[in-house]
């Protein structure tokens, strides 16, 4: 590396803590770290990682920084994948069946996240990194195929969610997304031998300090509100079938027509027991004298 490439570095990286630390201070002036906690967490603890691996980089002690980096690497994984499942309850907030199932696909993609790095880090072969390491940048990458899936989620579906693209949320998952584009490109060009380590390093650090750049201006900017509109009843549809299928509907059963239809015939078994006792006709016996025969009405004896 020239000494000019290096200060090159050198500048991209101490960029990232001081636009980081703006952004964080513009959320607390406007009070958006209430809004997204996890985001300004993020934002806080890669500040930390950069104090913490810019000391021990400068250190003669190798293992150091060796360990802290990816100790750090993992934790900030963690973090980013939070703030995924963070940005898609904001953007689902108006639709609780939907941002429920959503939250239940995060925890089952979390785990096969797991289960791949672990099946990778078995797999895979003896190298310098060794198998730990393998597996953390398997989980990186799946952490970044996501971040670019979501911000292609929002980018194709934006008019049936109602949200625009001066909304937050949506300003925090393009900053991830093209970060993390950038990085999947970079790896792919690097993989097949048509770019070199250097220039994919200085390309994603690129990359990151504009990410960093996007969230500070969505940060200073006012948010959209959200849209009220008529294709908005797809998305309002799908919520409601999902809390239909959640939360079912009484009418919906038998049970309660069974009920019903037992209910009315005891009613009416019981109107019948209710009806007054009528006296039954007798014949008169020989001693009571025979009723007097019937006296034909005016009405008749005309017609006679």
């Amino acid at each position: 590396m020239t000494p000019r490439i290096q200060l090159i570095y050198y500048a991209l990286w101490i960029a990232h803590p001081v636009l980081q630390a703006a952004v964080a201070g513009v959320m607390v002036w406007r009070k958006l770290h209430r809004l997204f906690p996890v985001f300004f967490a993020y934002l806080a603890f890669e500040v930390f990682v950069f104090g913490l691996t810019f000391t021990a980089y400068h250190t003669d002690n190798y293992p150091f920084y060796f360990y802290s980096y990816w100790i750090c690497a993992v934790v900030s994984l963690v973090i980013g994948f939070k703030v995924i499942h963070e940005i898609f309850l904001d953007i689902f907030r108006p639709y609780h069946a939907l941002k429920d199932l959503g939250s239940i696909l995060f925890k089952w993609a979390a785990l096969v996240m797991l289960l791949v790095a672990g099946v990778v880090a078995a797999a895979s072969t003896v190298v310098s990194a060794g198998p730990l390491i393998q597996a953390i940048i398997t989980v990186q990458r799946c952490v970044r195929v996501i971040q670019v899936g979501l911000i292609l989620f929002l980018l194709v579906f934006p008019r049936y969610l109602g949200i625009s693209w001066r909304q937050h949320s949506f300003g925090i998952a393009l900053g991830f997304g093209s970060f993390a584009g950038v990085e999947l490109i970079a790896v792919a060009l690097r993989a097949s031998v048509h770019v070199q380590a250097t220039t994919a390093d200085l390309s994603n650090m690129i990359a990151y300090n504009a990410s960093i750049l996007i969230w500070l201006f969505y940060m200073v900017t006012e948010s959209a509100v959200r849209k009220v509109d008529s294709t908005l009843l797809m998305s309002q549809r799908w919520d409601h079938s999902l809390g239909e299928i959640r939360r079912p509907h009484p009418e919906d059963s038998l049970i309660p027509m069974f009920e019903g239809m037992v209910e009315r015939a005891f009613s009416r078994s019981n109107e019948g027991d209710n009806l007054p006792d009528l006296p039954l006709p007798r014949k008169p016996t020989a001693h009571e004298p025979a009723p007097p025969p019937a006296v034909p009405s005016a009405k008749s004896a005309k017609a006679k």
